[in-house]
């Protein structure tokens, strides 16, 4: 008598997507309409390594983003899973430094790893396509206002409409948080961390968790006054002019900001696409300059679907070489559950397979030459092989598959060199030699 075999239960860990074949194949055209739009802009492709040594994963890391990275031994070796594309990066240009061109622009679409906990929306594997600029000492300004022209173009692309790029500047809020507190910066970062949430929990709350950390009511109304700042873009370009506030510091912001302002216009991105948004702080401190958070506006409690910005040295932890940069990351993983399940995408092609050939005889040679000729002429087509079942089952197949036309040869096709096409989604039916349904399948 056979041994039973003990069955496990098939379970994926929360957090970690599959995807049905369906929905990977929108997920793939996401991903590929990404890739072309930022080698559109001349961005080089690199991959670095899923492991890293701890010691180099970590070298920056600390509080929250410590606790979230998968770490593990093997053997002697500490080693752990990049949680973001941002590190390996550093790692990356100061390791090859000397091979590289500056500035260098490079994109990476890869999957990171975070120890978070699971919920809606929220993953522990994930993709992310980052693309950043690192220049060599100094980077134009410039740079900074290209990232919204492609940030654009990007979900353009992907088919969205009704989104904003919302901007800011750190260097106005780390001199704001200086003149507020007489000099003292070591807040800065908490103050940046409570308004950075402004839109989640409310002014209220910002105000009792800037109370908390040892804000007096003066200083917390001037700060809130500020990030309340109303109006166009340029009004409130010039609403911080009239702060006349004594900062280098933040008079260098405004400049910044009001030349970035300047070039997203000459790079064509519609006024109704971007905006000033003072309470955009972005929680990570190594932002310097210019930051960038992207909504979704009728789904604006989604949260960002595209941050990033400006750092002064990328791999200060790695080499001595002044390497400031700028740059975005898309959360894909997120971003497609969101808008899959919101609606908001659509596939453009349903089915890897264009054609699906049919033999209605038991000899497949001429089903096989059809088939390789269609895939010569760059057609995806298949073969549906059992014989043992009826037309109509093929004809069934091919419509869950979404492929749209089936080919179908039998005696009278090969004797005649003229084969039936069937057009799954009209029905339609005709009789064509083999060049003609080349041509058919070109269109």
């Amino acid at each position: 008598m056979q041994d039973r075999v003990n069955k496990v239960t098939p379970k994926t860990l929360p957090g970690f997507m599959e995807l049905l074949p369906n929905e990977q194949i929108l997920f793939n055209q996401m991903m590929e309409t990404i890739k072309s739009s930022y080698e559109r802009y001349g961005f080089l492709p690199i991959d670095t390594p899923i492991i890293e040594s701890s010691e180099v994963l970590l070298a920056k890391a600390g509080g929250e983003t410590e606790k979230q990275v998968y770490s593990f031994m093997k053997g002697d070796n500490n080693l752990a899973l990049r949680f973001d594309l941002t590190v390996p990066l550093a790692k990356y240009v100061a390791a090859n430094y000397n091979e590289l061109s500056f500035p260098f622009r490079r994109y990476q679409i890869g999957k990171v790893y975070r120890g978070e906990r699971a919920q809606r929306g929220r993953f522990r594997e994930f993709y992310q396509c980052d693309i950043d600029v690192i220049g060599e000492g100094e980077l134009d300004i410039v740079n900074d206002a290209e990232i919204p022209s492609i940030i654009y173009k990007t979900f353009s692309d992907l088919g969205l409409e009704d989104f904003t790029v919302k901007i800011n500047n750190r260097k106005i809020l780390n001199g704001l948080f200086s003149h507020v507190l007489g000099g003292e910066t070591n807040l800065g970062s908490e103050i940046m961390r409570v308004i950075d949430k402004i839109e989640k929990i409310g002014e209220d709350n910002v105000r009792k968790e800037l109370a908390e950390i040892g804000l007096t009511e003066e200083a917390i109304n001037y700060v809130i006054d500020f990030i309340k700042i109303k109006g166009t873009t340029d009004e409130k370009i010039d609403a911080l002019k009239c702060l006349n506030i004594e900062n280098q510091i933040v008079t260098q912001g405004i400049e910044e900001l009001e030349g970035v302002v300047k070039h997203i216009r000459m790079f064509g991105v519609p006024e109704d696409c971007f905006e000033v948004d003072l309470t955009i702080a972005r929680g990570l401190d190594y932002y310097t300059g210019t930051v960038y958070e992207t909504f979704l506006n009728e789904y604006k409690s989604i949260g960002s679907i595209c941050s990033g910005g400006r750092y002064n040295d990328l791999a200060e932890y790695y080499t001595d070489k002044k390497l400031p940069g700028v740059g975005i990351s898309i959360g894909l993983t997120r971003l497609f559950f969101i808008l899959n399940e919101i609606g908001l995408i659509k596939a453009k092609e349903k089915s890897i397979s264009k054609v699906l050939v049919v033999s209605m005889i038991d000899d497949l040679t001429k089903s096989i030459e059809i088939a390789n000729e269609l895939r010569e002429a760059g057609i995806n087509a298949e073969i549906y092989f059992d014989n043992s079942k009826k037309i109509k089952a093929k004809f069934k197949y091919a419509d869950k598959l979404h492929i749209p036309y089936v080919v179908i040869i039998g005696e009278d096709e090969i004797k005649s060199g003229k084969y039936t096409i069937k057009n799954m989604e009209t029905g339609e039916q005709v009789q064509t030699e083999i060049a003609e349904i080349l041509n058919m399948m070109k269109q």
